[in-house]
């Protein structure tokens, strides 16, 4: 039986005729046992070969990929369909492995053509459409939006915590020993209060196996399976609204950088317990880390250390200082939102932008108290004073130049008028910063996800591309595959689905060894990421990725298709994501 080469490079095809044909005649076949247009029409090969050439780069790789996976296994199972009733054990499973050996052939030939096509982390990626032309006001959080922190802040806020854990509420000395450990979890994760497990959700409600850890140890699949009677955890668990446990709800959701110390402490705290067989209750332990962690926030002591060493806890602001005076230049009114105090501010403000900072806005507005900031009508506005005087007026306008705590945003409309979708904030917490404003208030909102940067650099390396490619082609094979019910097909299927396992795993590791990439469980997306799709209408790894767009720049997101529709049409990929030129370097400064 002669199995059709699918793909090939492009240089190969072209310089193959009968290669080129061959392909050309399993593209058209697909498309005609499925009724789907045909977008090379009645060209000649080589016609067809520079129209497929010219038009690939606004197909998605994953797209490319998946058509190639699907074409393949769709054409030989036909081929399969038809000798499998009077194949023998052995000749099925010798023609199984010779598809799977073609297929993983083809695959290994595309992996070139989709690494050329990486994609670049400077790029804003777009969840709705959006016109940076009908933006008039912009706002900003600050933490990890305006100013960016190195891992010393949290080394720091460990160890200040795990220290007040010990004097304040009488845990063991014995906690000294544990250090923070900066790559052990990443944010969006769920925490089971009762049961004192951390772990991964998807957008589904399943806890991805593998990634729930007790302590500073995985949990057993089977251990898992048990406590929740599979794998689903259902609705009135979850965590609620704003990703905290209350109300009957069991989980609480980590949502923003600043959780990252907390989740570690949790973690090194019960497995201190555990490793010396000390009886605790869960609950207890988690309120006291959540007190212990508030504490180094409300006291002051973090703030305070950052001032006083501010140029080993703030990364960088040159980008910061350039976005905002482009903004200011072109005309645009800017105000700040933030829950941090006004002198940390101001002196990170200093650091970052310099001493006229509060000229570049319009507004400024600090110890909020989001997300009560944009629930709560109760509480008035206070004009401060740059000494940290509490003025008693009534406050009756928003004035630039002046500093104002706490407030409300049912006061910031009324007294500003800047409604609707011609203003654009943007925060790292998508539930504190972002869900509000687009959900009651029509805002157009702004993500800032500082791990895209690592996780797409992840993506573009070879080893990924290689894994990710071969998982699809991989997963086409069994899907198509597992049709063939005879003992000797089942038990290669059988292999190939183990390998799909031990691929799985790989592809989570080369993100995170213990809770794998904060976008997706395996194929599904997680929590986190099903979150940021709904309450930001756009997202990017630092607010520097402004410098590549012009104000007239409109965000398209990428028309995926959805599961019943035809997987084969050109996608419009986000501008720039394929290391396409954005805008000439000079008009950067």
């Amino acid at each position: 039986m002669t199995m059709t080469p699918l793909s090939l490079s492009f240089s190969s095809l072209l310089k193959n005729k009968d290669s080129l044909q061959k392909f050309f005649n399993c593209y058209n076949a697909f498309h005609a046992q499925h009724d789907l247009p045909r977008y090379f029409g009645n060209r000649t090969p080589w016609k067809k070969a520079r129209l497929w050439e010219r038009n690939f780069s606004t197909v998605s790789r994953s797209r490319f990929v998946g058509l190639a996976e699907q074409a393949c296994t769709k054409n030989y199972a036909k081929e399969a369909t038809m000798c499998t009733t009077s194949a023998s054990g052995q000749d099925m499973t010798n023609w199984l492995w010779s598809i799977y050996n073609e297929t993983k052939k083809q695959t290994e030939a595309l992996i070139p053509v989709i690494s050329k096509n990486s994609v670049n982390p400077d790029t804003i990626f777009a969840n709705n459409e959006m016109s940076l032309g009908d933006i008039e006001i912009y706002g900003f959080d600050y933490d990890y939006t305006l100013a960016f922190y190195s891992r010393h802040l949290h080394t720091l806020i460990f160890n200040i915590a795990r220290d007040i854990l010990i004097q304040e509420h009488r845990y063991p000395e014995g906690l000294r020993e544990y250090e923070y450990i900066p790559n052990f979890v990443v944010r969006g994760l769920h925490y089971d209060v009762q049961k004192a497990l951390l772990m991964k959700i998807d957008a589904f409600h399943y806890i991805q196996l593998g990634t729930v850890y007790r302590g500073l140890h995985p949990v057993p699949d089977k251990e898992v399976i048990a406590m929740y009677n599979g794998c689903h955890v259902p609705l009135e668990n979850m965590s609620d609204f704003y990703g905290k446990s209350s109300h009957g709800h069991t989980m609480k959701q980590f949502m923003d950088i600043f959780s990252l110390p907390e989740m570690n402490l949790l973690c090194s705290v019960n497995d201190y317990f555990m490793k010396h067989n000390i009886d605790y209750e869960p609950v207890h332990l988690y309120k006291d880390v959540k007190e212990a962690i508030g504490d180094v926030h409300v006291k002051g002591i973090m703030y305070r250390a950052v001032e006083a060493d501010i140029e080993n806890y703030i990364s960088y602001g040159e980008q910061t200082h350039a976005v905002l005076k482009k903004l200011y230049e072109d005309g645009k009114k800017m105000f700040l939102i933030t829950n941090s105090p006004f002198d940390f501010v101001d002196r990170g403000m200093n650091y970052i932008v310099g001493k006229d900072w509060r000229d570049l806005f319009d507004i400024v507005i600090v110890q909020a108290d989001k997300p009560g900031f944009f629930n709560d009508r109760r509480k008035p506005f206070r004009r401060v004073t740059d000494k940290g005087v509490l003025h008693w007026d009534r406050i009756h306008k928003l004035e630039k130049g002046k500093i104002y705590k706490q407030g409300n945003l049912y006061e910031f409309l009324r007294l500003t008028g800047w409604r609707g979708s011609k203003v654009l904030y943007f925060g790292d917490h998508i539930y504190s910063d972002l869900a509000d404003l687009t959900l009651k208030h029509g805002w157009r909102t702004g993500a800032i996800i500082p791990e895209l940067r690592k996780e797409i650099k992840i993506m573009n390396t070879e080893e990924c591309v290689h894994l990710m490619t071969w998982l699809q082609g991989l997963t086409g094979l069994i899907e198509h595959m597992q049709v063939h019910r005879d003992p000797a097909s089942q038990a290669v299927v059988q292999e190939w689905i183990e390998e799909r396992e031990a691929m799985r795993s790989q592809t989570k590791d080369i993100f995170n060894g213990q809770f794998g990439s904060l976008f997706r469980t395996y194929h599904n997306p997680t929590y986190f990421s099903r979150r940021l799709s709904r309450f930001a209408d756009i997202y990017m790894a630092s607010l520097s990725c402004l410098l590549n767009y012009d104000f007239h720049h409109t965000f398209f997101p990428r028309r995926t298709p959805l599961q019943h529709e035809s997987p084969f049409w050109p996608e419009q990929t986000s501008a720039g994501a394929l290391k396409m030129p954005f805008i000439p370097q000079q008009n950067h400064n």
